[in-house]
């Protein structure tokens, strides 16, 4: 059989749709929302090649319209978390010795799924069971998903290319073996795309995996596992299950063959996930890789150089965009004092101009917050806010949840800048602004450094150059993207590799090598082509 070399197909961001009047993804779009939002779903759990339906049943509800039935989807028992776990252990032999460029076209085929015939489709899913607007749908579930699917192969090819040096009479190689044992895959509800490549990126490299999507995805995590059925993914080598999270999770780490956890969500979570892990070392065959996106409270720094407007727009799409659930959202601001009443005057504009409704009407910027516990958080930190004496309500402070789980972008002002609400991650659509004297600008840059513990994401805004090289500077360990004169949010796959460190993360960096090269376990193969016959060195001579 003839061999090669091979190229994969160059890597190339997936160009964003308008979605405006009058197009045709608009069109579809819209009537596939119709669709799916009156046809009710049964989500199985995904088993090797079984589709199996325990009658033990949540259901969904769109979160703008909550008491409106999508369907169900199914809750495994113990058994079957044992039994994914036998599966995709049975299923790693044939997948972790198929070529890789086979592995690597299953891939790159359910990424043009979704650029084609599923684009809609799993749009209009997250629109409806994440309530998102078509545009962040759009750059989320079809835009991100496709990157991370496409780039993910082009690094795999890269990895698999760097190989050590060879001296004369040795060939030294390098493989890139997949774990030993299954990997343990925990996706959040915020983004599609990261509930997609959390699984797929460990499995490209070899793996076999269980998945366990959040309750409040699955609707769209159901269009996922048709992609990857579609794509040609093997059975039993992403495996999906819904349940109680304690037990599946302990199900899990109590596996001596588990070999890896690829998670994103809160930071309580992932410390406990370590700490059973930790509890456990000594059940398992190899020190399981742990990979973890987790928690952030992503600031904005303003220095009094900067451009009031361009700044008040930072603020307004880098809070409230997805109605503020994103890891990375801007959730606290920093401006001084001389730019405050401009920056005042037009993020009050913006945000009086936002319409909020249903993702249906494409007019609308906010939508619903994921589910009712949301609601009911964010709505105690903004009434506090109301009665506390070191704070006020900008803008907004209003919420609503008598058809949807509705909370109007709020902007809050404190004059404390250890306030609550500039600590602690809310998840939501308030932000909490601390206006700085102009003269303590090195003051600020210590202070936006110490009251968070969280690292992910961070900006500066400043048209003083020796300022932005300053921020940059003090502030290089509170974000693990850091941006200079744009908002906190919107890292695009193969430009801005994201990930954050301290309480936000192991900083592994999704949509790069360094987090394929996590799951993964090397072998160095040295080969000498006339080995030697004679013990003695030369130093031992006469």
């Amino acid at each position: 059989m003839g061999k090669g070399f091979f190229q994969v197909p160059k890597a190339i961001n997936e160009p964003i749709k308008t979605y405006a009047p009058g197009t045709p993804e608009r069109e579809e779009v819209l009537l596939t929302y119709k669709d799916m939002f009156n046809t009710k779903m049964d989500v199985p759990l995904y088993i090797g090649s079984e589709e199996i339906r325990t009658g033990d049943t949540m259901s969904m509800h769109p979160p703008h319209n909550h008491k409106h039935d999508l369907g169900t989807f199914h809750l495994a028992k113990k058994k079957h978390v044992e039994q994914a776990i036998a599966t995709a252990l049975e299923a790693r032999t044939a997948w972790a010795e198929l070529p890789w460029e086979q592995r690597a076209a299953v891939f790159l085929k359910a990424a043009d799924l979704i650029a084609g015939p599923y684009r809609a489709r799993i749009n209009a899913a997250t629109m409806i069971g994440q309530s998102k607007t078509i545009f962040q749908a759009e750059i989320d579930a079809a835009c991100e998903l496709i990157d991370f699917l496409k780039f993910n192969v082009e690094y795999m090819a890269q990895i698999y290319e760097e190989q050590p040096e060879s001296s004369s009479g040795v060939w030294n190689r390098l493989e890139y073996r997949p774990l030993e044992g299954f990997v343990y895959a925990i996706t959040p509800f915020n983004f599609t795309a990261i509930a997609g490549n959390l699984p797929a990126s460990a499995a490209l490299m070899g793996n076999t995996v269980i998945w366990k999507p959040s309750d409040s995805q699955v609707f769209s995590a159901q269009v996922i596992m048709e992609v990857f059925q579609e794509a040609g993914v093997p059975d039993g080598v992403i495996n999906m299950v819904m349940g109680d999270p304690v037990m599946i999770t302990d199900t899990v780490l109590a596996s001596p063959d588990f070999a890896g956890i690829h998670f994103t969500g809160s930071t309580s979570v992932f410390k406990g996930l370590w700490g059973k892990i930790g509890a456990n070392i000594d059940t398992y065959k190899t020190y399981p890789r742990i990979v973890g996106e987790t928690g952030g409270k992503d600031f904005i720094l303003a220095h009094a150089s900067a451009n009031a407007k361009q700044v008040s727009t930072a603020i307004a799409r880098g809070a409230f965009e997805f109605q503020g659930q994103k890891c990375s959202a801007a959730s606290r601001a920093y401006i001084p004092k001389s730019l405050w009443p401009d920056v005042k005057k037009h993020l009050v504009e913006d945000v009086n101009s936002f319409k909020m409704g249903s993702p249906e009407d494409m007019s609308n910027f906010i939508t619903a917050v994921i589910h009712e516990a949301s609601f009911d958080k964010l709505a105690k930190y903004i009434d506090q806010a109301k009665k506390d004496k070191n704070a006020e309500i900008v803008v907004g402070g209003n919420y609503d949840k008598s058809e949807g789980y509705f909370i109007e972008p709020t902007v809050i002002l404190t004059t404390d800048p250890k306030y609550t609400t500039m600590e602690t991650e809310l998840f939501g659509p308030v932000v909490t602004i601390y206006v700085y004297d102009d003269k303590k600008w090195e003051e600020t840059l210590k202070l936006v450094d110490e009251t968070s513990i969280y690292a992910l994401t961070g900006a500066v805004l400043s048209g003083d150059r020796y300022a932005a090289n300053q921020a940059t500077q003090a502030l290089q360990n509170a974000a693990g993207n850091f941006y200079i004169n744009d908002k906190c949010t919107g890292a695009v796959v193969g430009q801005q590799p994201f990930g954050g460190a301290r309480a936000s993360g192991t900083n592994d960096k999704a949509g790069s090598k360094l987090n394929l090269l996590r799951w993964v376990s090397p072998r160095l193969i040295k080969e000498t082509f006339v080995p030697a016959t004679d013990y003695r060195y030369p130093f031992l001579g006469e």
